[in-house]
């Protein structure tokens, strides 16, 4: 009797080990999660797009949704630490390193396209406007100052001999820009997919004069990924994971168009055939030409001296798996 005791002694002492062996191990591979916040806003966003396709369920890094934050508000939220992470377009960025933020594109994002492109112009269907020629004396819809809808629209004025003061901005959401353009508030909209697929659809009430692409081939449509200084230093391997979750679903939605406009669609209940989508840099790099357009664009606006800042204090792509592979 003597004897078993001690040999279910010694079974018992072998499986405790055993036991505290696979709690070290199972410990050792779960990764710890580093989250960022991010904002929410209806807009099509390939953090979104990852998040539905699962691509951040087993990752080391995930977005915690920091609530609506209104677009003109995200690059301040972003500089004040109540963002990690946003995806707003290149100029408003130029603009805060230029000031002496600490904040940097990483990741490119989307990618203005003839059939994708970046953002469209529409008017009422009985509107007299029929180009640029006619915008003059007009109040013009838009998300938000100092980015991609007030800088190209004022260029192209410029461009057909036409005076950006001419013309009066007015700000709301793109998810609500119908209804200040039907009200004869605006006179024209400018909206970004998703919801400029909404404005478009609706041909009874809306027709679209023209997009960024028509005015200048995308070279200004870049609307890039930038995240917070601080927390770029602390958690780069973060950031590198999170550049290649936003790479493999880039490649998946220019490769499944349809799947992804639906994934868009069910995300913000609307109809399949009211959404539009963007395209995406497949592997994320950052061209230095995007970046060049909004300091030049800046600079001709006299929100920056010439020279003030170069592109490689705005952006960067050594985090980038594809960029150290080259």
């Amino acid at each position: 009797m003597r004897q078993w005791k001690k040999v279910l002694a010694a079974m018992t002492l072998l499986m405790a080990v055993g036991g505290l062996a696979d709690i070290q191990a199972g410990a050792a591979d779960r990764k710890e999660v580093v989250e960022f916040n991010y904002p929410e806003w209806v807009y099509y966003d390939l953090i979104y797009l990852a998040d539905d396709l699962g691509y951040f369920k087993d990752a080391g890094v995930r977005p915690h949704y920091a609530g609506q934050i209104a677009a003109g508000q995200m690059i301040p939220a972003l500089i004040s630490g109540d963002l990690d992470v946003a995806n707003r377009h290149t100029p408003l960025i130029v603009a805060a390193v230029a000031s002496g933020a600490d904040i940097k594109i990483f990741a490119s994002g989307s990618e203005s396209t003839k059939e994708f492109p970046h953002m469209k112009y529409f008017v009422r269907a009985d509107s007299p406007i029929k180009s640029i020629k006619d915008f003059p004396g007009k109040t013009l819809g838009i998300n938000s100052f100092g980015a991609c809808s007030e800088y190209v629209t004022k260029k192209y004025l410029q461009d057909n001999g036409l005076d950006p003061a001419s013309i009066k901005m007015i700000t709301a959401p793109d998810s609500q820009q119908e209804v200040p353009l039907l009200r004869g508030d605006t006179q024209v909209a400018i909206i970004h997919p998703l919801s400029s697929g909404r404005v478009a659809a609706n041909t009874r009430d809306f027709r679209m004069l023209f997009s960024d692409w028509d005015i200048d081939g995308g070279l200004s449509g870049m609307c890039p990924y930038s995240v917070r200084g601080g927390f770029l230093k602390e958690h780069p391997e973060a950031v590198t994971e999170l550049i290649e979750i936003l790479s493999k679903a880039a490649k998946w939605n220019n490769e499944h168009p349809e799947e992804a406009r639906a994934l868009m669609a069910k995300r913000f209940n609307f109809k399949l055939e009211e959404t539009e989508r963007f395209e995406f840099f497949p592997d994320q790099l950052t061209p230095e030409s995007g970046i060049q357009y909004w300091i030049e664009r800046l600079e001709a606006e006299k929100k920056l001296a010439p020279g003030q800042i170069k592109p490689g204090q705005v952006y960067t792509n050594e985090f980038n798996p594809a960029f150290n592979r080259n």
